[in-house]
């Protein structure tokens, strides 16, 4: 059985090594996915991987959207899952900045629930295993290995 790598890449504002609730509550989230994630998909050979990368406050200041973002082998959250991103007033080290939301089933989360991230992170290892490159285009379908998506909105490429 070949070893697939799955990798879920959560970002956000850190400063002096303090975020904002929001991403305090994802951060707790993101672990708790990865780790329901090895554990169901270890026996088919997907391996999981848990990055986490800091923004500085230049690049916070310049796109807040692009924190609290995760991406899941390279392709945002709301693309697996077709999700509205919003933005909400946050606080802490965010200030009053409008940080990131995201919409799912009507209800909008400041911060992101594990269940969205599992869901994100089976359809992508669905991909994966199904030999492609785990970028699905459209639900039901994957791309071959190389393939740009078939849905691929402007700002996901």
């Amino acid at each position: 059985m070949a070893n697939r790598v799955l990798t879920i890449t959560w970002q956000r504002l850190l400063t002096d090594g303090q975020t904002c609730p929001r991403c305090g509550a994802t951060e707790a989230a993101v672990e708790a996915a990865a780790a329901a994630l090895r554990q169901a998909l270890a026996p088919v050979g997907v391996q999981v991987v848990l990055e986490k990368e800091a923004l500085d406050q230049e690049a916070f200041a310049g796109d807040p959207l692009q924190s609290n973002l995760i991406r899941l082998n390279g392709r945002p959250l709301e693309a697996w899952l077709d999700l509205q991103v919003g933005q909400s007033p946050c606080c802490g080290p965010c200030g009053d900045a409008q940080c990131r939301t995201v919409e799912a089933d009507g209800m909008v989360h400041e911060a992101v629930p594990a269940e969205l991230i599992i869901k994100a992170g089976l359809l992508a290892a669905s991909g994966l295993l199904a030999g492609g490159s785990g970028k699905t285009c459209c639900p039901g379908q994957t791309a071959a290995a190389g393939a740009p998506p078939c849905c691929a909105r402007p700002d996901e490429n």
